[in-house]
């Protein structure tokens, strides 16, 4: 069984990203288990608040949900035409966690909804430097990239368009082959 992390990048109840991370339990392949999170409770990092009090217990709880996965998959909504700052802080605190054992030689997708035509295209594309800075091993086989995400899930919040639902199998397939591929 090929474990993934799918870590929503958007804080809102509604939101469009935390629905793609759920569908995405729903149409991964049969051997691939994913459990959805997010930055719930994660506070904005302060060096002073480290130094004084260690690591948060969000942040924590979060670094022992990815160590117990294969793979990371970043569901990053785009902010501005850029990455999100409460997924950028997340993953700056998880840095700080043990960047090595969080990240380094992880399997990392990058998939992400927005209720734009573009999609997530430049959050995307503004992960990859961080992401390997961080030692991340960022697959680049697909792409998924929910565009006018309003219109793709329904009130329940559940992907209800036919086409972004193969898209997402089909990203989720080569991804979890890209995870078995770099197995540590």
């Amino acid at each position: 069984m090929t474990r993934i992390f799918a870590l929503s990048g958007s804080l809102r109840v509604a939101s469009f990203n935390t629905a793609l991370a759920r569908a995405a339990q729903e149409h991964a392949p049969q051997d691939v288990q994913i459990e959805v999170g997010t930055l719930h409770g994660v506070p904005l990092y302060d060096g002073d608040l480290e130094t004084r009090d260690g690591l948060p217990e969000a942040v924590l709880a979060l670094k022992a949900r990815i160590l117990a996965a294969d793979a990371l998959l970043l569901v990053s909504p785009e902010y501005n035409n850029g990455v999100p700052g409460v997924m950028k802080n997340g993953i700056d605190w998880l840095s700080r966690a043990d960047m090595k054992a969080v990240f380094g030689g992880r399997p990392i997708g990058i998939v992400g909804a927005s209720m734009s035509g573009f999609g997530t295209i430049t959050a995307q594309t503004a992960w990859l430097p961080t992401l390997k800075l961080l030692g991340g091993v960022v697959y680049s086989g697909g792409t998924m990239m929910l565009s006018r995400a309003q219109n793709a899930v329904d009130a329940q919040g559940r992907l209800t368009d036919e086409s972004a639902q193969k898209a997402l199998a089909n990203y989720l397939s080569g991804f979890a082959a890209f995870v078995r591929a770099h197995a540590k």
